[in-house]
């Protein structure tokens, strides 16, 4: 067990990452099997966080315009291209994939936040970046290189929204409230416009939709994450965030058990690989970076 880490809070992370990994294959199987558009499912899951935390939007936030801009790339914006690739692609693939937002954190801290990167760390995104790519060339996730490609989309525009987290005079689970306000602002018009289908999606499987859109909205959004960030006030984000490495470990499970996702040697070797580099990056210091969003860079 991890040093001044309780039982208690080990139990609560772990729920969390099954938690987390569990909400990917959901997803593919709202979007895959169960047909729902992409967007719609977005804004489905986004009026569900809104409804439990509609509270919290008071009082009106400073820098709105900015709580406003990286609510949404680390909420609607990057859930979009999340839901949008796994159309296509395998839950096993998009979860490792999904690990390059931590490089891609350091790399935009490096851009526009002057983060200073040593040799650790440049060593720790190489790795990782090199496990990706080695993820999405293997064999496992062939004909899935668009599918793959938007996951990557999602994990850049949420590495790019986790970076300005910490400029934010606001804490986590109000800015949920607020990145579920922008999202629903953002994506309505889009489905409306872009998509078709939405309420044959639902009424052919009423039951099925509704339930994956609960666990999306309340169990992971609300419920996974109020209670990561409770745990993060409460100890160490260099004990806590290490152990959420468990989620893609725990994604590929669920891929092969519940969608029945093809795991080639390349696929473990490359997530492995990926998730080497990541542990490399989260426990070396940062001075400009959010540490909890490194790894879960979505809300």
């Amino acid at each position: 067990m991890p040093a001044n880490l309780p039982f208690s809070a080990v139990a609560v992370l772990m729920s969390c990452n099954i938690a987390w990994a569990l909400n990917v294959v959901v997803s593919k199987i709202a979007v895959g099997e169960l047909g729902v558009p992409p967007l719609f499912y977005t804004v489905l899951r986004s009026a569900l966080v809104l409804a439990v935390l509609f509270p919290l939007l008071r009082p009106l936030p400073r820098q709105l315009g900015r709580v406003l801009l990286i609510g949404f790339a680390i909420s609607g914006g990057s859930f979009a291209l999340l839901f949008s690739g796994l159309r296509t692609a395998s839950p096993s693939a998009a979860g490792i994939v999904n690990l390059s937002s931590a490089p891609l954190a350091v790399l935009f801290a490096v851009l526009f936040l002057g983060e200073k990167v040593g040799w650790r760390r440049a060593i720790g995104m190489a790795l990782t970046l090199g496990g990706v790519l080695l993820a999405m060339g293997s064999p496992s996730a062939a004909g899935s290189i668009t599918g793959l490609a938007l996951v990557f989309g999602a994990a850049v525009v949420g590495a790019l929204g986790s970076v300005f987290v910490k400029t934010l005079e606001l804490d986590a689970v109000r800015l949920q409230a607020w990145a579920a306000v922008v999202s629903l602002g953002a994506l309505v018009p889009a489905t409306l416009v872009f998509e078709t289908g939405q309420m044959a999606a639902v009424t052919a499987a009423p039951l099925a939709v509704a339930l994956c859109a609960l666990f999306a909205g309340l169990v992971v959004s609300v419920g996974a994450h109020s209670a990561y960030f409770l745990i993060l006030q409460r100890h160490d984000a260099n004990v806590v965030v290490p152990l959420t490495l468990m989620t893609p470990l725990l994604t590929i499970a669920f891929g092969a058990w519940l969608t029945g996702d093809a795991i080639g040697w390349p696929l473990i070797a490359g997530g492995v690989l990926a998730m080497v580099g990541v542990a490399v990056i989260v426990v070396r210091p940062s001075a400009t970076l959010f540490k909890p969003l490194l790894v879960r860079s979505r809300f």
